[in-house]
C-alpha cells in the first residue's frame, strides 16, 4: 500500500529516484518492473505491472467504438511505457510523458494504494488549494455520510 507525498528532483536526464521507503516492496512485488502512463487530470501514474495489468486488460476489453472510451484507451495504454529501477531506485520518465504532464525539475511522488501519481510540484499545489476549497454543498453523492 502506496501513501504520502514525496518531494523528489528529476535529474538532468529525466530520472527520479524512487523513495527508498517503497524499493523493497516494488523489488519483491515485480522485480522493480513499472508502468508509468498518463493520465487525464495531467499527471503520471506509476504502477507495479502486476497492479497494471488487469486494469489494460480491461480498458483492452471494452469496445473501441466508443469515441469517449477509445480516446481514454489511447491515453492511457498508447502512453504506457514500460520502466525498470536501476540499482539506485531511479526511474527514466520518458520525455512525451514529462511533457504531457509538464514535469519541471521539482516532481511530487505521491502514494495512492496500489499506484503512485507523479506530478509537476506547481500542479500539485495547485490540486491541494483546490482541494482546500471543498465545501459541503460540492459533496459527490458517494461521499454522503462519510467521515473521518
Amino acid at each position: 500500500m502506496f501513501r504520502g507525498v514525496t518531494q523528489l528532483s528529476l535529474d538532468a536526464k529525466g530520472r527520479i529516484a524512487i523513495p527508498a521507503r517503497y524499493r523493497g516492496e516494488l523489488m519483491s512485488k515485480c522485480s522493480g518492473h513499472l508502468i508509468v502512463t498518463a493520465d487525464p487530470s495531467k499527471c503520471l501514474l506509476v504502477y507495479p505491472q502486476p497492479a497494471w495489468e488487469p486494469i489494460e486488460q480491461r480498458l483492452n476489453s471494452l469496445s473501441s467504438f466508443n469515441p469517449k472510451t477509445r480516446s481514454l484507451q489511447r491515453l492511457l495504454i498508447g502512453n504506457a511505457s514500460d520502466v525498470e529501477m536501476d540499482s539506485a531506485g531511479r526511474i527514466l520518465v520518458a520525455p512525451p510523458l514529462r511533457g504531457f504532464a509538464g514535469l519541471s525539475k521539482e516532481v511530487v511522488l505521491v502514494g495512492q494504494g496500489e499506484k503512485f501519481e507523479l506530478w509537476d510540484e506547481g500542479q500539485w499545489n495547485l490540486q491541494i488549494e483546490d482541494a482546500l476549497s471543498f465545501s459541503e454543498d460540492d459533496m459527490p453523492p458517494e461521499l454522503d455520510g462519510f467521515s473521518l
